[in-house]
């Protein structure tokens, strides 16, 4: 199996979570962390449900991998993610030590591995994991596109129907 069909069977698996997330309302955004050919941990955002802020998907994977493995550094990990991490991920990216992130979806409006800036890669940071974006982008974005829509449609509904006395 290649390099691009491995990070595709992988990505397939931090679909499903994102489903789930979307399933729940949540911005379907899914994870898996991956070692030695294993999933050690797999979340999908959980902001709403949690009322957390922080609860994004990299971040409570990151929490899970570390239980898991008992560690705080996740040297020999790679983390698959449908969406291009934000600031606040990617910079937990970088304190896990993760050593490689694969992505979906580029995200034009926050992400930090290449679109808005690349924290994953800063230049003065002390570690910077290799990053391969646009995995299964169309996949990943039809999915996030599909949710945004649904969402919008469900707001111009609520306004437009009358309220019942």
């Amino acid at each position: 199996m290649t390099r691009l069909e491995r990070d595709e069977q992988w990505m397939r698996a931090a679909l499903d979570e994102a489903r789930r997330a979307g399933d729940a309302d949540e911005v379907p955004v899914g994870v898996v962390v991956v070692r030695d050919g294993e999933i050690v941990a797999r979340a999908g955002n959980r902001t709403i449900r949690d009322q957390d802020p922080t609860g994004h998907a990299e971040t409570i994977a990151l929490r899970e991998a570390s239980r898991a493995l008992g560690r705080r550094h996740l040297e020999g990990c790679t983390l698959y993610v449908t969406l291009e991490p934000c600031a606040m991920c990617a910079g937990a990216l970088v304190l896990a030590r993760v050593d490689r992130v694969v992505f979906g979806a580029w995200d034009d409006k926050a992400g930090m591995a290449g679109s808005v800036d690349d924290l994953l890669r800063h230049p003065r940071l002390n570690h910077r994991p290799e990053v391969q974006g646009g995995v299964l982008e169309m996949a990943t974005g039809d999915l996030l596109r599909a949710f945004f829509v649904e969402r919008r449609d469900r707001a111009a509904s609520a306004i437009s129907e009358p309220e019942a006395t």
